[in-house]
């Protein structure tokens, strides 16, 4: 297959940056190498660090940019970031970008499991040689547990009758493929509601990969780790695609741009936190009216920008 992925607010995000010619930057989000290649025409006399759990993601990314000798591929966990720097040496960077949600290739290999245009088997994992699949939690959560997770990271006004349907359906057989899953969402959400706005199925997909990933898990902690490594001056951009993540974005740096973060009530500070961040986009940025036209995958992105103090 032929490895097509068009990153979302690409300008935008590199000229957040402010990439210097000798600096050290990474990207979190490796994907179709998109962000990265970017980079690496700027930082020609520095070093890009690409990071992604997906071995797909690294082989493409590996051919696309073999000739640039600064460029260190890296398959991991974005969430190991200290420890994917300690290996390589690297005690601070200049610049770090994050461009969260599944890559278009991702979604466009229907085997992947993610996409709900294709009838294919429940998987959804970015690192395939993990355990947890999509199919373990539609037919193994209890239906209180998948109701909390449709509402919480789908964002699903229908989750508990979805849940509902999904438990009912497997007392009969397993629930294997993602066909399987698009007939029971239908099942549960009214004809009405269903003829209105995006695919029913698009927020319960996106709720069991978030799910079966563990991203908004491991989200906050990242960035604040990162923003640790910064040099003073550094950026750290990011591109986020639902409200969800956007919050947790938001919360860390407005945390990170605290001199103190006890809580209200305490006479006085207890944490000795100082501020590390400051924020240089206080409304984050979207998409022009010429990219949404262009990539209909940008509509819901946003970027936000701080600089290490």
């Amino acid at each position: 297959m032929e490895y097509i992925h068009k990153s979302v607010l690409l300008d935008e995000s590199i000229a957040g940056l402010n990439i210097k010619e000798d600096g050290i930057y990474v990207d979190c989000t490796l994907g179709g190498g998109g962000h990265t290649e970017e980079i690496l025409k700027r930082a020609t006399n520095g070093k890009v660090i690409g990071i992604d759990q997906d071995d797909y993601a690294i082989e493409k990314a590996k051919n696309k940019l073999k000739n640039y000798k600064n460029f260190i591929p890296v398959m991991n966990n974005f969430s190991n970031i200290d420890e994917i720097l300690d290996e390589l040496n690297i005690e601070k960077i200049d610049g770090i970008i994050f461009d969260l949600g599944v890559s278009s290739f991702q979604l466009d290999i229907p085997e992947r499991g993610f996409s709900y245009n294709h009838d294919m088997p429940l998987d959804m994992r970015m690192d395939k040689s993990q355990t947890t699949t999509a199919r373990h939690i539609v037919n193994g959560y209890e239906e209180n547990e998948l109701s909390r997770i449709l509402y919480d990271y789908g964002e699903e006004k229908w989750a508990a009758r979805i849940a509902k349907f999904i438990v009912q359906e497997r007392e009969h057989e397993f629930i294997e493929t993602t066909g399987q899953l698009v007939t029971i969402i239908k099942k549960a959400i009214p004809k009405q509601v269903r003829q209105e706005g995006s695919h029913p199925a698009k927020k319960t997909f996106q709720a069991i990969r978030i799910e079966v990933n563990r991203e908004l898990e491991i989200l906050d902690n990242t960035i604040k780790s990162s923003v640790e490594r910064l040099n003073s001056g550094g950026r750290i951009c990011v591109i986020t695609f639902h409200s969800l993540e956007d919050r947790i974005i938001k919360n860390a740096f407005v945390d990170l741009n605290k001199d103190c973060i006890c809580p209200p009530e305490f006479p006085k500070c207890m944490c000795d936190h100082r501020r590390k961040l400051k924020i240089i986009t206080r409304k984050p940025i979207i998409p022009s009216e010429d990219e949404l036209t262009e990539n209909r995958r940008s509509h819901s992105a946003k970027l936000r920008i701080g600089e290490r103090v």
